[in-house]
């Protein structure tokens, strides 16, 4: 309960990376036990947010997201990106709280956020709790691969951000 409690809390109030605390579940309770309780966390904690953009609106929001953040992406308030949203929540390293929020102002319903949130989310949770169970089980060579893994997905997610962005933005103003 305390572990579940802790991932909610890093999504509302992100004062602990959350790449920390996935590491941490995989180490407490394996691979398992770990991606439960941490989707459980992460999805409670995305739920709130979620919530509490929708009701407080946009002020509350900019006070702790940067106005660039909030221009950057009001696109997806306006446009239905749900598949835009699934694949931010994939990659590694994404500010996905910070998404919640905004995600709140928009169109998506709560049963949309959910399940992409959620989905989304599961991948970067798996790598995450594998991280946390290769270092309790000693298996540091697999740590380290699966480390190098993230990093790879989040550089070249970085690198071709823009680029992706644009595709994106066109394919959604074609098909909406």
């Amino acid at each position: 309960m305390v572990f579940v409690l802790l991932q909610v809390f890093q999504v509302v109030a992100a004062p602990i990376p959350g790449e920390a605390t996935g590491i941490l579940g995989g180490y407490l309770y394996g691979p398992y036990l770990g991606t439960l309780l941490s989707t459980i966390g992460l999805t409670i904690g995305s739920y709130i947010a979620f919530v509490l953009a929708r009701y407080l609106g946009r002020p509350f929001v900019e006070r702790f997201i940067a106005p660039a953040t909030m221009a950057r992406f009001d696109y997806l308030l306006h446009h239905k990106g749900a598949f835009l949203v699934f694949l931010l929540f994939l990659i590694p390293g994404f500010p996905k709280d910070a998404l919640c929020y905004l995600l709140g102002l928009g169109h998506l319903s709560t049963m949309e956020f959910l399940v992409i949130g959620g989905v989304g989310r599961l991948l970067g949770t798996v790598l995450l709790t594998l991280e946390g169970t290769c270092l309790r089980s000693h298996l540091y060579g697999t740590f380290y691969l699966l480390l190098a893994l993230g990093v790879v997905i989040l550089f070249a997610a970085m690198a071709y951000k823009d680029k992706l962005e644009r595709l994106f933005r066109q394919w959604y103003t074609k098909k909406y």
